[in-house]
């Protein structure tokens, strides 16, 4: 095997690794943000029985008061999956975008590697 050979397997693997990180990433921030959407009809449900809205009132029902802290940090934490999403896909973009070049550089060693032949 040559060292080109294993060039491009280790770019072909950077690229699954990379398209892997960003599935997951995907796959958990619309796991959060469902979520997310259950605690607000969870908090509305809670509520709606109450009769009362107003988080500083002194009978706001606990629960909707721990629901809220929860879908808060759901949220904090779906802002930063979305700044490692934008990270991830950066990155592969950048390792296709190698893959493409090492490629194109196999590519044209087997052409040239033809020519020769042919001559």
């Amino acid at each position: 095997m040559s060292k080109r050979d294993n060039l491009m397997r280790l770019t072909r693997f950077k690229v699954a690794e990379k398209r892997r990180q960003v599935d997951q990433l995907q796959m958990m921030l619309g796991e959060f943000e469902r979520m997310a959407g259950e605690l607000d009809a969870q908090i509305a449900n809670e509520e709606k029985k109450s009769g009362i809205t107003d988080i500083t009132h002194f009978a706001y029902p606990t629960f909707a008061k721990a629901a809220r802290t929860r879908r808060d940090n759901l949220m904090n934490s779906v802002g930063d999956l979305r700044i490692q999403m934008n990270a991830a896909r950066i990155a592969l973009e950048e390792a296709e975008a190698e893959l493409s070049n090492a490629e194109k550089l196999e590519q044209r060693d087997g052409d040239d590697r033809r020519s020769v032949a042919v001559a």
